[in-house]
Parts: structure tokens; C-alpha cells; sequence
């Protein structure tokens, strides 16, 4: 399995599907400390920084992912934060994740955010949802929380799973 990563962070998916065999494409990051890392563990994968027009810098390839996997940026929906949904660049981000998998087509996509995503005025979720069912994928998610999975702390995440031509 080829992926992209957005949004990648140190890469914990990485670290996680190193035993399946599955291998990354590229990864996503502008933050300058999670980059050093990527490029001390992966220096043979390019980090294209950036989401934003990603897709039209992706050649080659580069196109050519079986998966697209990312958490975007959780501020704009946290209840911690201001809440600004899609009118704060970071909550547009994940409109930003559905244009890269019209671009990229992949068969599976793997999308994970804070829980105040579901109940975020914007319907962020909810336009998420749409575009990709537009797209021709079939979507599933779940709440989930990480004390459940062997970590010492309550840690709510929605996860979203799609497949492409698994849509009613």
C-alpha cells in the first residue's frame, strides 16, 4: 500500500504501518520541527510542505497513492479554541483534503479530527462529507477515544474511512 500523508506531524502513521509493509509516497508539513523530523526518518520522502494546492504540485508518481491520510489542523473546531470552522484557514483545510482526493482519486482515504468537528457551525463536517460522497466514496466514521487503545488519556478523535466506489 502507497500513501500521502497531510498534515503529517512526526508521522505516527509511518510508524504504524511500517510492519503492514506499506510504504510513503510523500508527506504533507510546514511545521519546521515535525519536518526535521520526517526528514531524519524518511529522508527518502519528500515532504511537499503545504496542503493548499497541493494537488497541483503532486507530478508523476507522486499521483498515484492507494491512500490519503491526514488529520487537518484542530483549532478551528476544538472546544478549547475559538471555533471559527471553515472561516479559519486551518478549519478550511479540510475542504483542502477534499479537493486533494478529487485531484488524486485514491482508493482509500483515512481522515481523523476532535469531536467538535460534528456540532462546528460551519458544517465542516458536513460539506467534508459531501464533497467526498460527491467523489463516488463511500464513507464510515466513529468516535473514538485512546484510552480505550492502550494510552494513559482521554482522547477523543472522529475518524473517517473512505473507499472509492463503495458509495449507495
Amino acid at each position: 500500500m502507497k500513501y500521502g500523508s497531510v498534515c503529517s506531524g512526526i508521522e505516527a502513521a509511518s510508524v504504524a504501518w511500517r510492519e503492514l509493509g506499506w510504504s510513503p509516497a510523500w508527506f504533507s508539513e510546514i511545521a519546521p520541527f515535525p519536518s526535521r523530523v520526517l526528514a531524519h526518518h524518511h529522508p527518502e520522502t519528500r515532504n511537499h510542505g503545504s496542503l493548499v494546492g497541493l494537488a497541483d504540485r503532486l507530478d508523476g508518481s507522486d499521483r498515484e497513492v492507494d491512500l490519503i491520510v491526514g488529520g487537518t489542523p484542530c483549532q478551528s473546531f476544538s472546544i478549547a479554541g475559538l471555533r471559527g470552522g471553515l472561516a479559519d484557514e486551518r478549519g478550511n483545510l479540510t475542504l483542502e483534503f477534499a479537493r486533494l482526493v478529487e485531484a488524486l482519486r485514491p482508493r482509500w482515504l483515512l481522515w481523523e479530527n476532535v469531536p467538535g468537528i460534528l456540532s462546528d457551525d460551519t458544517n465542516a463536517f458536513g460539506c467534508l462529507l459531501g464533497a467526498l460522497s460527491e467523489l463516488g466514496y463511500g464513507l464510515a466514521w466513529r468516535v473514538l477515544d485512546a484510552q480505550f487503545f492502550g494510552v494513559a488519556q482521554r482522547r477523543q478523535r472522529v475518524f473517517l474511512v473512505g473507499h472509492l466506489g463503495a458509495a449507495a
